[in-house]
């Protein structure tokens, strides 16, 4: 496997909890599952007005590619369910490309890194759980240097 990826994933409807480990399982068919966080039980962030969610971090070893990476994470969050009804709304599954290596892009269907993990804590933490020393390629500091940066707040818990 020749691409280290790590995603974050989440999910606020229904069995939370089984919602990931069913989208950790279709992971494994685009490359091999290498680390999977603990499940952390987070606030919502932007539009609050929604149920709590769970999120983890996974490091996914692939011979894809970030685009088509992307394509097939698109693809397993449509067969579990995944409907874009309301922006950043309610979602039975949520799959996102944080880091891909070293690699730094900004097409309109793809940004890596991803654009707003350095401030959510709810990426952050998990991501630290799994890859503390993991660097983002534009900043160039640690995922443990990011957490240790962001301030208080953001309700995030350990399951």
């Amino acid at each position: 496997m020749s691409n280290l990826a790590y995603l974050s994933l989440g999910s606020n409807i229904g069995d939370r909890s089984k919602n990931l480990r069913e989208a950790i399982s279709r992971l494994g068919s685009l490359g091999r599952v290498a680390a999977v966080s603990s499940f952390y039980e987070s606030e919502p962030v932007e539009v609050t007005d929604q149920d709590w969610f769970v999120n983890c971090a996974v490091e996914l070893e692939t011979d894809l590619g970030s685009s088509e990476l992307m394509s097939q994470i698109l693809k397993i969050e449509s067969d579990l369910g995944r409907r874009r009804a309301v922006k950043k709304g309610p979602r039975i599954i949520d799959l996102d490309i944080l880091l891909f290596g070293n690699e730094v892009q900004s097409v309109p269907e793809l940004v890596i890194p991803h654009p707003a993990m350095t401030q959510r804590r709810f990426v952050l933490e998990p991501l630290a759980e799994i890859a503390p020393e993991a660097m983002h390629p534009v900043m160039a500091k640690s995922v443990q240097e990011l957490l240790n940066e962001l301030p208080s707040g953001q309700v995030v818990r350990k399951l």
